[in-house]
């Protein structure tokens, strides 16, 4: 049996990329690895698939009560699938749900979490939910704020951005490895490398490199292009938008930058977000 690696962002992110990333290097495909084929070893711990093996009515049937109490069992359900770490992704924030953790550390070996400024962040949700750079900005500042269960996976307890980062983030642990979407982008060779040493893995410099060239954004882009993707959402064009950092300022107003930095000053200095000239 073996134990959870978590891969932990809040939504839009780059946990996506991070997952090609991961298979693209551990499977060393001939050509970049199927997009739509990411749940063959990073497993979603909030597919409605893990929670019906303990309860089989249907999605809709569940109380959130009822997806919180499940949870834990479905975690540790995972550890069973394979006999080393298991990668799982996650959108969760590190919280208790109607009295039950978001995240089972008993069966959890270690998390790689992904930060990216939340200004960039809220021009991508935007178009991911199909509302307004106002209402997402909103959204991103609210409390305990949650993702309601649709598309075939249970609600989400996310919290506010600061929320979800200051959870995952404010203890360091040798057990957690913290990367930066904009140096994956900037400094991919770097950035890619330190997950690999975390991870306790040792692959020749050119498999690496293949790997960061095969999940390139421009790859997943071209990908979805050709084949969609499944986990898009329903209200947006493409999930694989522009993948690009420093958006925010042909697109942000001052004044919604303000309610972003107002809302998320503390965690927004911690990662170099600030200031924002």
């Amino acid at each position: 049996m073996g134990a959870i690696v978590w891969l932990a962002s809040y939504p839009k992110s780059g946990n996506t990329w991070l997952r090609a990333f991961l298979h693209n290097l551990l499977r060393n495909p001939q050509e970049g690895y199927d997009i739509n084929k990411l749940d063959d070893f990073t497993l979603g711990e909030s597919a409605y698939g893990w929670y019906r093996r303990f309860d089989e009515r249907p999605l809709e049937a569940y109380t959130d009560a009822e997806v919180a109490a499940l949870r834990p069992k479905v975690h540790r359900y995972l550890t069973t699938l394979f006999p080393d770490s298991i990668f799982a992704k996650t959108h969760c924030a590190v919280m208790e749900d109607h009295g039950f953790p978001t995240v089972t550390f008993e069966v959890t070996a270690g998390a790689i979490y992904i930060v990216r400024n939340p200004l960039d962040v809220a021009i991508s949700y935007a178009h991911h939910l199909g509302a307004s750079l106002d209402d997402t900005i909103g959204y991103m500042a609210k409390a305990r704020a949650q993702v309601p269960a649709s598309n075939n996976h249970v609600h989400e307890l996310l919290g506010s951005w600061s929320e979800h980062v200051e959870s995952w983030t404010a203890k360091p642990s040798k057990a957690l490895h913290i990367v930066r979407y904009e140096d994956m982008l900037v400094k991919p060779q770097m950035a890619f490398s330190g997950i690999v040493r975390f991870l306790g893995l040792k692959v020749p410099r050119e498999r690496l490199e293949r790997a960061i060239a095969r999940s390139s954004f421009r790859v997943l882009q071209e990908q979805e292009r050709r084949h969609g993707f499944k986990e898009k959402g329903e209200f947006a064009d493409r999930f694989f938008r522009e993948g690009k950092s420093g958006q925010w300022r042909k697109v942000i107003t001052p004044a919604q930058a303000d309610r972003v930095v107002t809302a998320h000053l503390q965690q927004m200095e911690r990662f170099g977000y600030l200031p924002l000239s």
